[in-house]
Order: C-alpha cells, then structure tokens, then sequence
C-alpha cells in the first residue's frame, strides 16, 4: 500500500472508496470463492462485511439498503471507480480499454509496454514493485517465523499461460479492417505440450524448490511473477522475479529451467543469473545436444568444458537423441555418460566479480582424473613410481593410475605452438565473452549424470506442481472468467492477488502438515489484531466457512 498511496497523492474532490478497501475485499473474494472479479469483491463489501469491519476499510459504516436498486448501484459505481482510478494511473499506454480498436492504433499504443520513455519505464517498474511486494508477502511472514529455514536457494522458473476473457485480433466483414484485442498487449501462448494456443498473457513463475540432497522440509511457495505478452523478454522477466529474492535475505543455489531459457542470449538470462550468484541447471533441444562449441580448445560437450581429446563416442553419446531417449536413458547411454566425467574440465576457481572462472585439465594437479601422455610431455612430469596398492580397498585401486582412462593423441602428435591454450597450461580461465553465444548451453552440473537428474528433475517436478495447484479447483490462474476486469495493469494486479492468497493457502496447509504443537504461532515482532476486534461472522452466498476459532 505504501506504493500504491505514493503513486495516487491527494486528489481533489471527494475521497471515494479506498484502494486498500478493494484489494482487501478482492483478496476475501478469492479466498473464499477463488474468483478475482469485482463483481464478487463489491457483493462482500457490500452485503457480508459487519459494521466494524467496513469502518477499519475506511467504508461507510451504514450497508447500502438492498432493497433501493439505485442506492446499490451507486454504491457499485463508486467501488469499480476506485480500482480504474488505480488501473489508469498505472497504466504506461491509457485508452478506452472496452473498445475495440484498429490494429495499428492498438500496436501505437502497445509500444508505451516496451520503449524507454522514462514515464512510462517509471509506471512499468512501480507497477511490477506493486506486484513483487503483494506476491512476497506471505514469503515474509514465513522467512520471519523461520518456516524457510531449510530452504538452500534452490529455484525453479517456468512461464505459464494467464488466459483472459477477450477476443484476439480479427478482420471486420463489412470493411476488411483488422480491429484488435481489447487487451492490446496479449497474444497467443504456446505451450510446449500439443495442446492448442492460448490467447493472453504469459505469467513467468519463480518456485521455491529442493533437490533430492536437501534435508528438512519447508512450504513450496512462488517467489515471484512476472505477466507479460507472451514469448517476449522471455529470460528478463525471469531474472526479474530473482533480483528481490537477495533483497529478501533468500540464499541463492540452482535455479531450474527449460528449454525456451536455453535459447536465451546470455546476455538475457544466464549472465544476469550467475550475477545474482545462481548457478544453472539447464536442458537441450535435439539439435543442440553433443558437441556445442569450443573455447581455449577445451570442447563445450552438453554445457560443460571438457578435454579436446575426449572419445569421439563419448562426446557425441547424445547427439541425435530424441527426447524419449533423454528421460529414460538405456543402459548403454547411462554408461557413456559416466565415463565422460573424468574427461571433463574440472572447476579450479569459482567466479569472481567479472564472471570469470578457471578451469583445470583433467590431467592435471595431485588427483588427475585421466593419464595423459601430451600433458606428461609438455610439462616434463617424471615417472611414476611403483607404489604398494591395498586391492582390498577400493579409493586405493580407484586412485591408481592404472585405473584412470589415457587419453590417446594422435600419432603423430601435433607440434607444441599448434596445440591448444589448455594443453599449453594446466588451467585455462573462462571469461564471460569467450564463448560468445554459447554460453547460453553452459551449465554447472554434468548433464544427464546423477547430480543433474536430482537436481533437474526434481525442482521442474516440484515447479510443474506448483504451476498445477494454481490452476487447481479452488484458485484457477487459467480461467479468464475468475479475472474478468479488462487492460494490463488490472489482469497483473488480480494475477498478483490470486498468487498472493495462493501463496497463504500452500504456506495455512504446510503450517498444519509440519508445524509441531507446541512451536509459538508466531513471533513477538509479528502485529496480530485482538481477537475482540476480529469478524467471524459468515459470508453470504456460496463460499467456504470461516475458520474455526
């Protein structure tokens, strides 16, 4: 509210109804009824709340009588004015959002959504500020009572389809000419199933998640939202709902994707994203598994850095493969993949403040992980020792040298100034530019092998579940008809409040699944109402009850 009241300043004339009166009544509608309309929200205010109530909502104590059709439509007005007063000053690009306009008047308009006016760049940042504090907090309120204690950082982001109850784009009979949408920005969502397109906006979710290694249980609450047109700034509205997670005191681990991040420019995604401290798990497309690149001569294989001279038949295990394949993995492909590991380039130094990380060859240090014979030559090491192995243990056959893999030069081997940078030295340091657009497909665990598939498969499961208990029978971010209020800026802000009450459902049933009877309800430092002053008399109309006392 801070925000919202700082945007709207004194006003001449009379107050109206309050702006935190509607947003409070909308949020009790879909609490109780899942719908976000309001309609629904002003039938609550109107008819449901007690005296009390609407007087702490800065309403008029009286009811309007409901009997005198001409006092309830007055009383009607005056709440829907409120939150148009709200929707109009937030929105970057104001016109009749009930007509219908021509196509090129409607794309004129729509460009005050994505240029760099500095008003209209102010009202889009305030209006995601608005939707970033309504969605964080019941993310707070848990942080505050040390229900995300367990929580490691890990997240998972996933873009879904926000249906609304409009038209597309269609051409007039009686002049040909194109009209547009009512909502000028939306347009049409393709998911990655082989369902059909959905016409709207696109809701890019950040989830709360874990991998399989993480102890300790914790509510899977959404972290952050994001609506936008749909297949547009796909990778920035990601890293939009990340940056106020370290603002929040959140750790910062994986975060989880699909594919449609992958093919994000660097710059868009994976860079900004490493700046925040996270680290990547990520997935391919057919085309775009195997050999990715190179950089240094060290081979980009499936996100990771690796030795040039690795198996031809380990690097290219799956190129080719169909998706069928990659999910379940046979025998042979599940093999190929963990003897790739001691090929692959070991990390030697974490990032520093300019992104940059050192690699270390694999034959390399006090623990390599193959022999070389080109490495051995280059850089002069002696001859091993014959040294007594304890065969009965297993580090110490595992640690031999005899056991490692040999890299095999060619024979010939190349001259010494035609070999690559990391045969050359031990260590080669990877700055952000070195491979170019390729740095989209690099990632931080080995794909495929049994630290990635903890890690992916678990968090996109956890995010895909998040995504279904939003679309679930009691809230239903797909129904158009739970959000009907028509533009932008009001499709967000009714989004932003089903996520917000949703995030207090997920947060009211982990509380009686996990809290222990005895743990305090809540902290000293947390303002409660006395319970002299709480509502507990029941809604009218179909709803759910209250809660017990």
């Amino acid at each position: 509210m801070p925000l919202i009241d700082a945007e709207l300043g004194p006003r001449p004339g009379p107050t109206g109804v309050p702006i935190r009166a509607v947003l409070v009544c909308l949020m009790v509608s879909i609490h109780h009824s899942g719908k976000a309309t309001l309609a629904e929200a002003w039938r609550l205010a109107a008819f449901s709340l007690s005296r009390t109530s609407r007087e702490q909502l800065g309403l008029d104590a009286d009811r309007p009588p409901a009997d005198d059709p001409h006092a309830c439509l007055a009383d009607n007005r005056r709440f829907y004015r409120a939150f148009d007063r709200l929707t109009s000053l937030l929105d970057p690009a104001r016109h009749d959002r009930r007509t219908r306009l021509p196509q090129h008047q409607a794309d004129l308009l729509a460009t005050a959504w994505q240029d760099t006016d500095p008003d209209h760049t102010r009202k889009r940042e305030l209006l995601q500020d608005i939707v970033t504090a309504l969605v964080l907090t019941p993310v707070r309120w848990a942080k505050g009572r040390g229900y995300l204690r367990h929580f490691r950082g890990d997240v998972g982001i996933d873009t879904t389809a926000t249906p609304v109850f409009a038209r597309p784009p269609h051409v007039r009979r009686s002049t040909g000419e194109l009209i547009a949408s009512t909502e000028i920005t939306a347009g049409w969502h393709h998911s990655a199933g082989n369902g059909p397109p959905e016409y709207g906006y696109s809701a890019t979710l950040t989830v709360a998640a874990r991998t399989r290694s993480v102890l300790g249980s914790f509510p899977q609450l959404a972290l952050g939202l994001v609506l936008d047109t749909p297949h547009k700034r796909i990778g920035a509205d990601a890293i939009t709902t990340l940056r106020p997670l370290a603002e929040l005191g959140l750790p910062a681990a994986f975060a989880v994707v699909d594919r449609a991040y992958t093919d994000q420019q660097p710059a868009h995604f994976a860079q900004p994203a490493r700046e925040l401290g996270y680290k990547l798990a990520l997935d391919y497309k057919v085309d775009q598994r195997g050999v990715q690149g190179s950089a240094h001569g060290a081979l980009l294989i499936d996100g990771s850095p690796a030795c040039p001279l690795m198996p031809a038949r380990l690097a290219q295990a799956t190129t080719g493969l169909d998706d069928t394949a990659i999910r379940t993995p046979s025998e042979e492909l599940t093999a190929l993949i963990a003897a790739r590991e001691p090929y692959l380039l070991r990390l030697k130094q974490s990032a520093n403040t300019g992104g940059s990380i050192r690699f270390q060859c694999p034959a390399a240090g006090t623990s390599p992980s193959v022999t070389c014979p080109r490495f051995d030559r280059l850089h002069q090491r002696g001859p091993i020792h014959a040294t007594a192995v304890d065969l009965t243990d297993a580090r110490q056959r595992a640690a031999h040298v005899a056991a490692k893999p040999r890299v095999l030069p060619p024979a010939p081997d190349h001259k010494t100034r035609d070999l690559p940078k990391i045969c050359h030295q031990q260590t080669i340091t990877l700055h952000p530019g070195d491979l170019g657009h390729l740095d989209k497909f690099r990632q931080d665990l080995a794909y495929l092998s049994p630290s990635w598939r903890g890690t992916y498969s678990t968090v996109r499961a956890m995010t895909e579940g998040l995504n279904g208990r939003l679309k679930g029978h009691d809230l239903d971010l797909s129904d158009p008809k739970n959000r009907l209020a028509h533009g932008r800026v009001a499709q967000t802000i009714l989004a932003a409040l089903l996520v917000a009450v949703a995030n207090d459902h997920f947060l009211d049933q982990w509380r009686h699944t996990h809290q222990p009877p005895d743990e305090p309800d809540a902290s000293a430092e947390t303002f409660e109402i006395p319970a002299e002053h709480l509502d507990r008399s029941p809604l009218t109309g179909r709803s759910r009850p209250p809660p017990v006392p």
